[in-house]
Formats: structure tokens, C-alpha cells, sequence
């Protein structure tokens, strides 16, 4: 197990929970699958409607992408429909997603673990890796910075 010193050093991004095969994913994994971009935005915070930010466009990879190279979809099985998905930043803060946000509708085609911003590679003290929920409505809640581990979690069923 890494210390906090050396996970901040080299960032990763671990995919587990009800998943085939877990992965543990640095910036040059991420690299090797294929990228999207996501618009520039302005970053506004949802409790109080202030604008904090514009924020140039993301390069990244699809979460589904990263999801799907960890089996969350199993053949002859239609548990994944119930899959829910908790993405958790090294301070605590989380956010979900569900199966049907990510593969099921235009969300998910704009949801990404972003290595650069405005055409620059993104570094620990910006936050790498990035999770950026680009379709949402108010992007500020589901813009998550120094993104660690993304859970599936399938409803109805008991997690140890």
C-alpha cells in the first residue's frame, strides 16, 4: 500500500467493488485507451449559483470506457442494469453515477477521467486525475479533482 505522500506523487485511479477484474490505472494507462474531449464550461457552484471558474476543455478518457475494461457488464447476467457507481476523491468527497446515467444516455458520453486541461498536461497540483461530468447542468458538484477509486455497487445485493 502506498502513503499518502507517495499516492500524491503518482496518482492513480483504482475501478473495483462488482467488477470482473479490478484495475489500477496511472496516467500513462489511462493514456493507452482511447480519448475524448469535453467542451470548455463555466464552472458555477450548485448551492449558491456563484460562478467560480471557466474551465477549458477536458482530454480524457470515457468513465464507461475504463468501467467496461473492468467487466461491469457480465454475459448471461443483467445485474449491471442495477449497478450504481461511487467515485471517491483522496479528501472523502464522492459522487455517483448509475449504469443507466453512463451507458444509457448522452451523460455518459461526457463523462471523463481527464489527464489534460486546455490543451496542457494536468498535474497533482491541478488535481490529476480529474473526474468531469461534462453534460450535467451545473458542473460543479460531479467536477471532482484528485479522483482515487470508482466503485460499482449493484442494488439489491449484499457488499462485504
Amino acid at each position: 500500500m502506498l502513503s499518502l505522500s507517495e499516492e500524491i506523487r503518482s496518482p492513480h485511479v483504482e475501478i473495483g467493488g462488482a467488477v470482473q477484474m479490478p484495475l489500477r490505472l496511472d496516467v500513462p494507462a489511462l493514456r493507452e485507451f482511447a480519448c475524448t474531449r469535453i467542451e470548455p464550461f463555466d464552472l458555477i457552484c450548485f448551492s449558491t449559483g456563484r460562478y467560480i471558474r471557466p474551465m477549458g476543455s477536458y482530454r480524457g478518457v470515457l468513465l464507461r470506457t475504463l468501467l467496461d475494461a473492468a467487466g461491469v457488464r457480465r454475459p448471461d447476467n443483467t445485474d449491471f442494469k442495477r449497478t450504481v457507481f461511487l467515485a471517491q476523491a483522496h479528501d472523502g468527497y464522492a459522487v455517483t453515477f448509475s449504469w443507466h446515467e453512463l451507458f444509457n444516455t448522452p451523460i455518459g458520453a461526457q463523462v471523463i477521467v481527464a489527464y489534460e486541461c486546455a490543451d496542457r498536461e494536468l498535474g497533482v497540483e491541478d488535481g490529476l486525475p480529474v473526474l468531469v461530468s461534462g453534460a450535467d447542468t451545473v458542473h460543479a458538484p460531479r467536477h471532482m479533482k484528485r479522483l482515487v477509486r470508482v466503485d460499482a455497487h449493484i442494488l439489491g445485493t449484499s457488499h462485504p
